[in-house]
């Protein structure tokens, strides 16, 4: 190998190696609220979650920020965590607060209230971008708004948390949680 062949080679190497650590940094920096995935196996039919983690600090700032009424705003649709919508795909059929939902990928959104009561959109369009949610055009793509109970959190949870657990025999339960508050509905599998 020539001299200068060895260079330009060490040279593009380096360079490509630098832009790879820019972009890893850039895409760390890009998302302060990190992805995660819950799932639970209920008697043969995986059941998904894929979301983001918002934390209840400002990335920029630092400070604590109000969540419920504040972050998440009430009376408004907000993405159920934060970046991409939250995505529940579903193996096999379920009933989910009384809603029949096929197996199949579908995005979550959350309409939490003042009052404390809190509804749950199963959207059967994927691929969007949390916010803004378009309410108009966006009703030809949603298949259900259900009634989410709500509970309080044994401590502080942070940042926002969802899991899926297993309840009974072909059961289970969906939960979100953030500071001191909890949201769930139950589903079943269909028959």
């Amino acid at each position: 190998m020539t001299r200068f062949k060895f260079i330009a080679l060490l040279t593009a190497a380096v360079l490509g190696s630098t832009a790879l650590f820019a972009q890893e940094k850039k895409a760390k920096k890009a998302r302060p609220s990190p992805p995660a995935t819950v799932s639970a196996d209920i008697d043969g039919n995986e059941v998904k979650i894929a979301y983001s983690r918002p934390g209840a600090k400002n990335p920029k700032s630092g400070e604590v920020r109000k969540i419920w009424g504040g972050l998440v705003p009430y009376g408004q649709v907000w993405r159920t965590g934060a970046n991409e919508a939250t995505l529940l795909t579903v193996a096999k059929p379920i009933v989910i607060g009384g809603y029949s939902l096929a197996a199949g990928t579908y995005s979550l959104f959350t309409v939490p209230q003042a009052d404390g009561s809190a509804k749950l959109i199963i959207n059967k369009k994927t691929g969007q971008w949390g916010i803004p949610y378009k309410e108009a055009d966006e009703k030809a793509n949603e298949l259900a708004r259900i009634d989410l109970k709500k509970g309080k959190t044994d401590g502080n949870v942070d940042p926002f948390t969802m899991a899926v657990e297993k309840t009974g025999a072909g059961a289970g339960v969906i939960k979100m949680a953030w500071e001191d508050t909890q949201y769930s509905v139950a589903f079943t599998n269909k028959k």
